[in-house]
This record gives C-alpha cells, structure tokens and sequence, in this order.
C-alpha cells in the first residue's frame, strides 16, 4: 500500500461518492487517462482487482 498517495487517494474519494471517471477528470482538471491510471495504482497498491473494491479496501481502512 506504500504507493497509495493522495493523488489516488483524491480520486477514489470522488468514485465513491458516485462521479464518473469524466466528471473525476473534470473535476481535478486532469485527463480521463490519468484517472484510470490512477485508479488501476490504487486497486493494485490495495491488493485488489476492481474499482469498487479499491474503494470499498480504502473506506475500511479509513483512507477516504
């Protein structure tokens, strides 16, 4: 989990209040690209296999 920064951390904050993948990337002025990407490190950095479970993993361990 050590590569779970808050650049990650910011994006799965907003997935789990229900913005799209778009609306991420608007919001943080960055590319849908970079939302993946930074979604695809989180759920790795959290041993997990999907966006919802990133989310899920992060909510649990009170990093969102």
């Amino acid at each position: 989990m050590a590569g779970t920064g808050p650049d990650e951390l910011a994006v799965l904050a907003l997935v789990a209040r229900g913005l799209t993948v778009t609306a991420v990337a608007r919001r943080l002025e960055i590319s849908e690209r970079t939302v993946r990407r930074r979604l695809r490190t989180a759920a790795d950095d959290l041993g997990v296999d999907s966006t919802i479970e990133a989310v899920v993993a992060a909510v649990r361990r009170q990093l969102i």
